[in-house]
């Protein structure tokens, strides 16, 4: 799958199971993908290495709050109408609150 914003792409891989929607990015370096955990309204980054971009979707992909270069150690409390979560690394995309993601 990718993950598209306007004129740029990236590798999307879908959190489903238990452990992967656990582990996210936790330790890991060099990311160069995201990630889609659906049906998630909130996050932290605990454990993670480096920083990432948090983008806060509702169910028809329109973003509805965008967190960039998101520290770790942090905590995104949950959101109302917020259904689907992605993680990017740190200011891959240009994001613009009320935009659409696509997914392909």
């Amino acid at each position: 799958m990718k993950l598209i914003f306007e004129d740029k792409e990236i590798n999307l891989t879908e959190c489903k199971s238990f452990y992967s929607r656990l582990k996210g990015f936790m330790f890991s370096r060099g990311i160069n993908k995201a990630l889609l955990f659906d049906k998630c309204n909130s996050i932290h980054t605990f454990f993670m290495k480096e920083n990432i971009d948090v983008i806060m979707c509702d169910k028809d992909n329109k973003i509805l709050f965008y967190y960039n270069n998101l520290g770790t150690n942090k905590i995104i409390l949950p959101k109302k109408g917020v259904s689907k979560v992605f993680e990017t690394p740190s200011n891959y995309f240009d994001i613009e609150i009320g935009k659409k993601m696509m997914i392909k």
